[in-house]
């Protein structure tokens, strides 16, 4: 049950949602037990953010959520993977992006939880 929750500052085309889509969807699979097929994506674009008091450059946000427990090795590789997605499909630099990782056991779907 994992949920990434994305929100960039740039306008994005409707080819750079199905390709964000896409690669996430793949990505997920870096962390063990997760696939596209319980993958849940918000991509929130034209955000207005600021970071470091500057709101001109191209910056996102990125919170991925998963049930289960943390893997720190796990979230590097995610990490390094969600960077390069986000840096090739959205031109936003590594140094403008922050990604937090939130990990619960306690998700709810179908009327019941897990």
């Amino acid at each position: 049950m994992p949920f990434i929750d994305s929100k960039v500052s740039v306008k994005t085309t409707p080819e750079q949602r199905t390709e964000l889509k896409e690669r996430l969807g793949q990505a997920i699979a870096l962390i063990p037990g997760k696939s596209e097929s319980w993958l849940m994506i918000d991509l929130a674009d034209e955000q207005e953010m600021y970071f470091r008091g500057d709101g001109q450059k191209p910056t996102a946000f990125i919170c991925v959520n998963i049930f289960g427990d943390p893997d720190r090795a796990a979230f590097e590789r995610m990490t390094a993977e969600l960077t390069k997605i986000y840096g090739e499909v959205l031109g936003i630099a590594p140094d403008r992006m922050y990604i937090k990782y939130a990990a619960s056991h306690e998700w709810g779907w179908n009327g019941s939880n897990f």
